[in-house]
């Protein structure tokens, strides 16, 4: 008899057939017994019905635990009923290992209770839910980037300066000198660029931000291309083919998911439809005081509100080009007409998610860059490699960094960042 997951169900119609599952939950009457069961790929449910099966079997399924690792055989039918769409006339219960007292029941839990039991919560369909389109962002992200013919790159996590140029590090003894984790892969994706044209690096990134604010975590994963011979127009044509990309990615395969998170697609298809709007910084600031934002002055940054106001005044995800200089990092090439601006741009999600993307056109000319990094009060000794890419060849380039647990959880319509990453870290968490 074939051993089968539940995501396989629907090649297995009319089949007896043997899943491995845990139990979700369960109900029963004196005659049937309704098993949740979910075996890592979906959930759905099993029926026990009394006469159908011996009596040792009806019990054993009537007195399951929620958690419990069982072997189930049965016939796979379709259900209309059913999110998935399909579910097992079981014909036999056996326990692999019995569970009891599982905390996370199904009535409701606080939010530190929940993540003080995070290691479990991720057994949840919701939380398989989220992980599920989580895991198909990243697989639409090899998949975009190789069809394109970029390569990917591995950034180191030890670095010992700051790409950023800020004090939100991590720092470190390594061995007789000081390192930091790394909070942007981006310089190196530079570094590799001018080897190989086309790059992008994916990895953890670390910000020692005391924020609690449900747009950060302290360590999360960032996607970094960057293009040799692009300048900004090119590279934001990019970025709006790779968001778009992700989001039908998710509408194609990940329906079952969406459906469990109670996901408009409708409103998902918006993101998919290109150009996306843009606006300049400097128009950004007039809309906001035009309707009653008297907080934010040119020359500030965009707080939550700003951004969400900004947001909502178009359909699909918006570019802000063009910030102020004197609030982005030193790398970024200055506006070839005003000397207050950098070329860049960040991107700013629909329904209130906040910044997905920040990208630039990065400084080319050698004796700039040198007068920048003494402005910000770097080391030039620690960016001698860096200054060198202006002396050996340098050419147009522009990159982006788009944050994964923004992303996933903007697409998956969450209300929090801790929940789009497996194990948050935060500012007050480090367990589990």
């Amino acid at each position: 008899m074939e051993q089968i997951q539940i995501i396989d169900s629907k090649n297995h119609v009319g089949e007896t057939v043997t899943i491995g599952a845990w139990v979700a939950n369960k109900r029963s009457s004196g005659k049937i017994a309704f098993l949740q069961l979910r075996d890592g790929t979906a959930f759905f449910q099993g029926v026990v019905v009394k006469s159908e099966v011996p009596e040792e079997v009806f019990q054993t399924a009537k007195n399951l635990h929620q958690e419990t690792s069982v072997l189930v055989t049965g016939e796979i039918r379709e259900d209309s009923r059913s999110k998935f769409g399909y579910e097992i006339g079981i014909t036999n219960v056996e326990v692999v290992s019995e569970s009891h007292d599982y905390p996370i029941t199904p009535k409701e839990h606080g939010t530190d209770f929940l993540m003080d039991h995070r290691h479990l919560w991720l057994r949840s369909s919701r939380q398989h839910a989220i992980m599920q389109i989580r895991n198909e962002i990243i697989r639409a992200t090899y998949d975009f980037f190789n069809q394109h013919h970029f390569v990917k790159i591995d950034p180191p996590i030890l670095t010992g300066s700051a790409p950023e140029g800020t004090t939100d590090l991590f720092e470190t003894n390594y061995f007789d000198q000081k390192a930091y984790l790394s909070q942007s892969g981006q310089l190196y994706m530079e570094a590799a660029a001018m080897a190989f044209g086309k790059v992008f690096s994916f990895g953890p990134t670390f910000r020692a931000e005391k924020s609690k604010t449900r747009r950060h975590l302290i360590e999360f994963w960032m996607i970094e291309p960057e293009m040799a011979f692009t300048h900004q127009e090119e590279s934001l044509e990019v970025q709006e083919q790779y968001v778009a990309f992700l989001v039908q990615n998710v509408l194609d395969h990940c329906e079952y998911a969406l459906d469990v998170l109670g996901r408009d697609k409708e409103v998902l298809k918006t993101y998919t439809k290109l150009p996306f709007p843009r606006i300049t910084y400097d128009d950004a600031i007039e809309l906001l005081k035009k309707n009653g934002f008297d907080d934010i002055e040119w020359g500030e940054d965009f707080g939550s509100p700003h951004e969400t106001f900004i947001a909502n005044s178009f359909e699909q995800p918006v570019f802000i080009l063009n910030y102020p200089k004197a609030i982005k990092p030193f790398y970024m090439k200055p506006h070839p007409t005003r000397e207050d601006v950098v070329i860049c741009a960040d991107m700013i999600a629909p329904e209130g998610y906040g910044e997905i993307i920040g990208g630039s056109e990065r400084a080319t000319d050698y004796d700039f860059l040198l007068e920048q990094i003494r402005d910000h009060g770097l080391d030039e000794k620690e960016y001698s490699w860096y200054l060198d890419l202006r002396k050996y060849g340098s050419v147009p380039h522009s990159g982006f960094g788009l944050g994964l647990e923004r992303t996933v959880t903007w697409i998956a319509g969450i209300d929090h960042v801790r929940e789009a990453i497996p194990f948050p870290r935060l500012l007050n968490r480090i367990y589990p």
